[in-house]
């Protein structure tokens, strides 16, 4: 996956109603809907995203996600033969859509004519240009238009979707898909960058389950090893700049140290280094054993 596909993947993997928002027109069923990233079988292609309505939903359509942010000559006949290979896949499914999010349709997708009644009739385009320039769009859409604003406009949309939903129960969640977009759009930045950028305070980053999540090395399959592989590494490399941080320069030596603790001394470390005032604080925590 690429960091905008686990971007997305993050997104909705704990929250699949999110769909909703973006597409309105979907009524919201009973049992709500599902999503995985599913593998397609023979030539071992992935789908972004499937959103499958409950059992006792089964008039709503299965939604099949995908996010492009590039140009692809390749994408729009790659998108039906994927689409074609789940029915083929699922027989049981018979009402279905697709979304695409993109930045906008300019961009060189591939010639419509060979697939042209599949684009009209079953795409729906998500189009993050126009939804950031909407100051109507729903708060999870404007969100993702961070993706694609101007840099130097990112930390006053985020501070206006913070206000905006300020006090709402999606106030947590949209404060945490802004912190991922942050972190995954600007990742090579410093954390005092990265800060100013989401309007997220450096403990706030240091705990952020997005960092961990997006970041993380075993997330692509779902399995449990894989998520715990992941969060130990996000928890690792979020200590470390940390403590760089706090600390200076940290020795070859603390930092092998640091870095054959258990996940579990980890998340102990990253909430201990916050009221650390130099490098003797960290040798004392280290020879405490934690």
């Amino acid at each position: 996956m690429t960091l905008s596909d686990k971007l997305f993947y993050w997104v909705f993997q704990n929250h699949p109603d999110r769909i909703l928002e973006l597409q309105p027109d979907l009524a919201k069923a009973p049992g709500g809907y599902s999503f995985s990233a599913p593998a397609l079988k023979e030539r071992e292609r992935r789908l972004d995203g499937l959103f499958r309505p409950s059992q006792e939903s089964a008039q709503q359509p299965v939604v099949i996600l995908e996010a492009q942010m590039a140009a692809d000559t390749a994408f729009l006949r790659r998108l039906y033969l994927e689409s074609a290979m789940l029915l083929d896949q699922e027989p049981g499914v018979d009402h279905w859509r697709v979304v695409v999010i993109c930045p906008h349709r300019r961009l060189n997708f591939g010639r419509e004519l060979a697939v042209v009644e599949f684009v009209r009739e079953r795409v729906h385009w998500i189009e993050l240009e126009a939804a950031a320039a909407d100051p109507d769009a729903p708060p999870l859409l404007r969100a993702l238009a961070l993706l694609v604003e101007p840099e130097e406009q990112v930390p006053k949309r985020s501070a206006a979707i913070r206000r905006q939903s300020a006090g709402t129960p999606e106030a947590a969640g949209l404060a945490d898909v802004i912190a991922a977009i942050v972190i995954t759009r600007f990742s090579g930045r410093s954390l005092e960058e990265l800060c100013t950028m989401g309007g997220i305070t450096l403990e706030d980053l240091s705990q952020s389950v997005a960092y961990q999540e997006i970041f993380g090395q075993g997330r692509q399959e779902g399995r449990q090893e894989g998520r715990q592989e992941g969060r130990q590494e996000g928890e690792l490399e979020i200590a470390l700049l940390l403590l760089r941080r706090r600390c200076g320069n940290i020795t070859s030596d603390q930092e092998s140290r640091i870095r054959s603790l258990p996940l579990v001394q980890l998340e102990a470390l990253a909430e201990a280094l916050l009221d650390f005032r130099g490098a003797a604080d960290l040798e004392r925590w280290l020879a405490a054993g934690g």
